[in-house]
């Protein structure tokens, strides 16, 4: 088979895919992407397609599989995670008592202290406290994640031992 046949064929049976992708992702634009996708792979894999095979059934094939692969990718990121409640666990309850003046002065303690962090590691744990993830905080500053991942992990560390020296 030639590659434009095979180029008619796929982009004659692509019109299927639409619905399919669109029932995977429930989203229209990770749809059109995953659409988008199977389609490259397609013309990338052209020499894994047997001629007379049953061509639908080798493209859901493959936008399943993406799909599939994606998921597992994304859920392998989200269970990736650092045990924060032992660390953070002094800031969160005494940082919020309403109307305590012992936990105020503790509260502006530990900001003094967070300041007095090296700016590599305040900068990073700074947006980490705010509620910004891992890769967001990479993406910010430009650095890769396990870089920004070890210099939050250092901080706590930091902000631990000076915490506990009073």
């Amino acid at each position: 088979m030639s590659t434009a046949e095979f180029n008619h064929l796929v982009l004659e049976n692509s019109d299927l895919l639409r619905p399919f992708a669109l029932s995977l992702t429930r989203d229209n634009e990770q749809a059109k992407d995953l659409y988008q996708e199977t389609i490259c792979k397609a013309f990338v894999n052209r020499d894994k397609y047997n001629t007379g095979t049953n061509v639908k059934a080798w493209l859901y094939t493959i936008m399943r599989n993406i799909f599939i692969n994606d998921y597992r990718r994304r859920q392998k990121r989200n269970t990736t995670s650092v045990d924060l409640s032992e660390d953070v666990s002094v800031i969160k309850t005494q940082s919020y008592t309403i109307n305590n003046v012992e936990s105020n002065i503790v509260f502006k303690d530990i900001l003094k202290k967070i300041n007095e962090l090296p700016d590599i590691f305040k900068h990073p744990f700074n947006l980490y406290y705010e509620g910004y993830k891992y890769h967001e905080i990479a993406n910010a500053m430009n650095e890769p994640l396990g870089t920004i991942k070890s210099r939050i992990h250092f901080a706590r560390k930091l902000l631990k031992e000076q915490i506990e020296r009073n």
